[in-house]
This record gives structure tokens, sequence and C-alpha cells, in this order.
């Protein structure tokens, strides 16, 4: 029996493999004020690791599931697990696909939730929150300076 593979840029995935997908609490900088955003994010199978061992972590809950359940051909579908306000992250058909692969690289992993299964007993905090729209603007004064030497061989 065939598997489809109807990912055009990825023949080596196909719509039955593992994925596991996290709503994050993420926050979007307008107008000097801070809104809380929930976002659906795959999550790639070293987070995931990391994120099992218990180190704090910006998602709510996170859902094992297959490729296929996610994309309905290149466009994402929300699973009924999530809530219907939340978005989905940026270039998330391209993550998702490049998350399979993290799975595939490392199938143990995959053993971690059971595809269908959701995970919600994660050390969630947003004490750091994440802004997803911040601007990291680099200023004269923050240049270190270094003694005049430091680039010469002596």
């Amino acid at each position: 029996m065939s598997v489809a593979t109807p990912y055009s840029n990825a023949p080596d995935v196909s719509t039955e493999d593992y994925l596991v997908v996290g709503l994050a609490t993420c926050f979007l900088k307008q107008d000097g004020e801070v809104h809380q955003v929930k976002i659906v994010e795959p999550i790639p199978s070293a987070a995931l690791e990391a994120i099992l061992k218990g180190i704090p972590t910006s998602y709510e809950m996170a859902c094992a599931t297959t490729l296929g359940t996610v994309l309905e051909g290149e466009q994402p579908k929300l699973l009924p697990e999530f809530p219907a306000d939340a978005q989905f992250c940026d270039d998330f058909v391209e993550r998702a696909i490049s998350t399979v692969r993290t799975y595939q690289h490392r199938p143990e992993a995959c053993e971690a939730i059971a595809i269908g299964s959701t995970y919600r007993e994660l050390n969630y905090s947003v004490e750091r929150k994440r802004v997803l729209n911040s601007d990291n603007i680099v200023r004269t004064e923050d240049n270190v300076k270094q003694h005049e030497y430091t680039h010469k061989v002596l």
C-alpha cells in the first residue's frame, strides 16, 4: 500500500508522518501596548524532548497527530483541541514539513506522545514573554570597546 505524498516540494514526507503541534501563548506589541495571542505551531523533536523534561515553556498543550491531519493540501487546518481564536504561526506549512523531518530523524521521539493524544502537563509559564513582533535596534553605544591589539598577531 502506498502512502500519499501530496507535497510537491517535500517528496520525502507523507500525510501519515508523525507531528506534534503546540498551542503557545505569545504577545504582540501594538501602539505601546502588549496583547496576548494564542499561536498554533509545530514543535520539533529536540524542543519536545526539552519541554517534556520540565523546562518552562509558553506552550499550554501539545497534540500528537499526523501531517495530513493539520494540512489539507497546502492549507493549515485547526485541530478541534485548539480554541477557535488561535492563529497559525508564520510559515506554518514549511515549519510543519521541517518538523516532520525531525521526527523521521529521531523515531524514538515519536513515542513521547501517542498519536491522537493531547499532553497538558507542561511547565507552562509566560514569565519570559515571547514577543513576536519586537524589533532589535542596535545602537552605537551597544558596541563593545576592544583593545587595539585584539585582532593583531603579536
